[in-house]
């Protein structure tokens, strides 16, 4: 490894790892915050839910097309797309706090198995979005630093884990959205 690909990536790997802890603490502890609880006068976003589905949605298609990309040797292609997927999840992301943040939180309602079939889904939902976080930045940072071999390595893991989550958040969404 040459040593300016050493330092691109050492340059990132703090903001990897602050990032990595920063993301989940904050949102799990930003979901717990209602401002109008709070006593600001804020209207309740409710019509964020489909946006942010929807978001996670074109997130999993454009994954898949940049996979294709890749896959076909469309090299520019799969790097705007992949830059493109990283902007939709910060997106879904802001939008998913701005709706807890303003909303009560949506129980779902459905009993028997398919409460266990939910349960299960946003429970590797919500884990694998976690995880996702560090395995994105990295594939990303090596990628800038035009380490391929190493990014091809960690993309293997990045790809599918981030393709589930972005897909099983439009199937928690779609669960969970006669009940709002």
């Amino acid at each position: 490894m040459s040593k300016s690909i050493s330092e691109t990536e050492s340059k990132y790997n703090k903001w990897i790892v602050v990032l990595s802890i920063a993301i989940p603490v904050a949102v799990a502890g930003l979901f717990f915050i209602n401002l109008k609880k709070l006593g600001f006068d804020v209207e309740p976003l409710t019509f964020l839910p489909p946006i942010y589905a929807t978001i996670n949605g074109l997130t999993a298609v454009i994954l898949v097309i940049a996979f294709w990309a890749i896959k076909n040797k469309k090299v520019k292609l799969h790097e705007n797309l992949m830059k493109t997927a990283i902007v939709c999840s910060v997106l879904f992301l802001v939008m998913y706090v701005a709706y807890h943040m303003t909303s009560e939180s949506t129980k779902f309602g459905g009993e028997g198995i398919i409460r266990y079939v939910y349960l299960f889904i946003l429970l590797t939902h919500i884990l694998l979005s976690i995880v996702v976080i560090p395995f994105v930045l990295i594939t990303y940072v090596r990628a800038l630093a035009k380490s391929f071999e190493r990014h091809k390595k960690i993309a293997r893991i990045t790809f599918p884990i981030w393709l589930y989550v972005a897909i099983t958040g439009v199937i928690v969404y779609l669960m969970i959205s006669p009940y709002y």
